[in-house]
């Protein structure tokens, strides 16, 4: 594994940490800025694409604020390294707890496409993808197996 991989690695594990520990703060710190003529993008699974580094800030923001737990257990993560630039692709398996005072928890799974850029800062997160991955009635069945 190279460093350049390793670094990539570990800049997208510390964004899914920053998402559980709802730290805006180190989310920032994770996100490129915009270049001129150019803008961070990000589509959270279900909304549509969010272009501009403030408008992705604020969609985390938001979506920390009213998200009381969630969990992230990465799988499937392949990262390739094209000079400056970075993808890494993953599926999220996700645990969510209900509202404030429910008990009850739901799980998911997305699947992500993360572009990084290589910086004087190190890399940073340039394209955050999810989409959902669709439970089948077959795949209900292997659980209950």
């Amino acid at each position: 594994m190279s460093v350049d991989t390793t670094a990539v690695e570990t800049v997208n594990q510390a964004f899914y940490t920053a998402i559980e520990n709802a730290d805006l703060d180190r989310m920032t710190e994770i996100w490129a800025e915009d270049l001129e003529g150019d803008q961070v993008s990000c589509v959270h699974p279900g909304w549509p694409i969010i272009n501009g580094r403030q408008e992705v800030l604020r969609s985390w923001a938001l979506i920390m604020a009213n998200t009381p737990y969630i969990q992230f257990v990465l799988t499937d993560v392949r990262v390739m390294v094209l000079g400056d630039v970075a993808i890494l692709t993953c599926e999220e398996n996700i645990l969510t707890a209900g509202d404030e005072g429910d008990s009850s928890f739901a799980a998911g799974k997305v699947v992500a496409s993360n572009t990084f850029v290589r910086t004087s800062g190190g890399w940073r997160l340039w394209l955050h993808h999810g989409s959902p991955v669709l439970q089948t009635d077959d795949d209900e069945e292997e659980e209950a197996a």
